[in-house]
């Protein structure tokens, strides 16, 4: 009898004990739910906050004159062809970006080519002294733009090339974050793959081209993003080194457009019609590309 008490009692703390995991398990997933509900509701506002100025001026562009004072105000207009026409046809700004997408263009594909083979010449070549080169590289980084803008302007007048899509593209071919971002990536590359291609007597250049580049072409794809907006944003430089209206970029045209004062009064409708086209190319190109962007982000992280 005593025996078959202990049974039952051994029975039932067990079951308890069985009871106490259960609420437990289910308290630890309720509040992992509250808490994963809680990122995604400040994710929102984030968002929210960063889409709000965009939003704004997508529909200011759609207004005649662009003046916003109450919240009817945020309401979209009517005369969107008629600003969007007017800003690329009548003021040309098609031809200012134009020349941001050349520009860009151009310093994208000579950074690559510079900083790849930079890249190669850090990882897989025994160069003297190659860290204290390196980290003279990375110490170009501490040195602000403005400061090189007297004696690059110099350089650019001695060599003839201001007014010129030189002057706002060679000055940018060399990139110590691209040279940074390429060497992380290729020191994560086996060296068993290095060592194979020197057995097959592969040379450099045919390793650059049929080996790293094709390994590495998302993390190309990413710097190329990040390139292509740094170059595409490009406002100060241009603004001192080109003369010729024709010849500037999308963000001083922006500032032209701003210029444009219709009655003593702004048209900020124009100027944020401008904006909304000045967006489109890089906001494109980070949407499309946005996995190979994410995977260069990780990579300057490590």
């Amino acid at each position: 009898m005593t025996g078959a008490i202990q049974y039952a009692k051994r029975r039932f703390e067990s079951a308890r004990a069985a009871l106490g995991r259960g609420a437990g398990t289910e308290t630890t997933e309720s509040t992992a739910d509250l808490g994963a509900a809680g990122v995604h509701v400040q994710l929102w506002l984030l968002a929210g906050l960063v889409l709000f100025p965009i939003l704004v001026a997508v529909v200011v562009s759609t207004k005649q004159q662009g003046i916003v004072t109450s919240l009817p105000d945020l309401l979209p207009g009517t005369y969107a062809v008629e600003n969007y026409r007017e800003a690329i046809v009548d003021y040309g700004f098609a031809r200012f970006m134009w020349n941001s997408l050349l520009m860009s263009v151009v310093v994208v594909v000579g950074k690559l080519v510079v900083s790849v083979l930079a890249a190669v010449a850090i990882v897989y070549y025994r160069v003297p002294y190659k860290d204290l080169v390196f980290l003279f590289v990375l110490f170009t980084l501490l040195l602000p733009v403005p400061v090189r803008f007297v004696p690059l302007f110099q350089l650019m007048n001695d060599l003839g090339w201001s007014n010129s899509l030189l002057a706002i593209t060679v000055p940018y071919i060399a990139s110590a974050t691209t040279v940074f971002i390429l060497r992380q990536h290729f020191l994560s590359i086996p060296t068993s793959i290095v060592e194979t291609a020197k057995l097959d007597g592969v040379g450099p250049l045919k390793f650059t081209l049929r080996v790293l580049v094709p390994m590495s072409r998302g993390v190309l794809v990413g710097v190329s993003i990040i390139m292509f907006v740094y170059a595409w944003n490009q406002y100060l430089w241009p603004l001192v080194i080109i003369d010729s209206e024709a010849n500037q970029v999308a963000q001083v045209g922006l500032q032209l457009l701003q210029g444009d004062v219709q009655g003593g009064q702004l048209s900020w409708s124009l100027v944020m019609a401008g904006s909304v086209l000045t967006l489109l190319p890089p906001l494109a190109l980070m949407i499309l590309f946005r996995k190979p962007l994410l995977e260069t982000f990780a990579i300057q992280q490590k």
